[in-house]
């Protein structure tokens, strides 16, 4: 399902040049401090500001490639437990039409996934995914589970959008995976936060 990658990424890239919001994942370093507010006194404060817990965001891609068809959905919503570690969800949703067979397939594809992401600098973090996904395929429904090992890179977009580029790659190899061995799964999305 991942050969149409470059109308994917094309896809995201113009949700990302699209973006805006507010950003919470990474608009500065973890222990960056924004200048001091001064008190009547004219004493300088020592607090650091707190940068917001829930981040949310997603992707959206598609493909059009002669007669394959293929359009998804992911939304994503994560909680800074510190200010480098998180944990979150992510929601998937893909239709399917391939006409390139003796027979026109179509399905609905759907799952979602919980992740952890870990801050290694500012800008990158790794990230730990289980998903699971109910795949129709022409000889009928199953569950896929998958273990994605990877991690991705967010740029702040000015204000407090962000964008992000994750590369991750599937660990477990399910014998019903639609993804060809150890093919890296690459998403390009962009967040908000409160």
């Amino acid at each position: 399902m991942n050969r149409a990658f470059p109308g994917l990424v094309a896809a995201a890239a113009l949700l990302v040049a699209g973006a805006a919001g507010a950003q919470t994942d990474s608009s500065a370093p973890a222990d960056s401090v924004e200048p001091a507010a001064t008190t009547s006194t004219s004493r300088p404060s020592t607090t650091a500001p707190t940068k917001p817990r829930v981040y949310w965001g997603g992707a959206v891609g598609f493909n059009f490639w002669n007669d394959y068809t293929r359009f998804s959905v992911e939304p994503i919503v994560g909680y800074r437990l510190t200010p480098k570690f998180s944990l979150g969800g992510r929601l998937r949703y893909e239709y399917f039409n391939d006409k390139r067979g003796a027979v026109n397939f179509t399905s609905h594809n759907y799952g979602g996934s919980i992740f952890s992401r870990y801050r290694l600098v500012p800008q990158l973090y790794g990230q730990a995914e289980f998903a699971y996904m109910s795949y129709d395929f022409p000889s009928g429904r199953e569950g896929v589970p998958f273990l994605f090992l990877g991690g991705g890179y967010v740029q702040p977009l000015g204000g407090k959008a962000w964008a992000f580029v994750e590369v991750l790659v599937d660990v477990l190899q399910d014998s019903n995976s639609p993804y060809e061995d150890w093919d890296p799964q690459v998403t390009v999305g962009a967040g908000v936060g409160f």
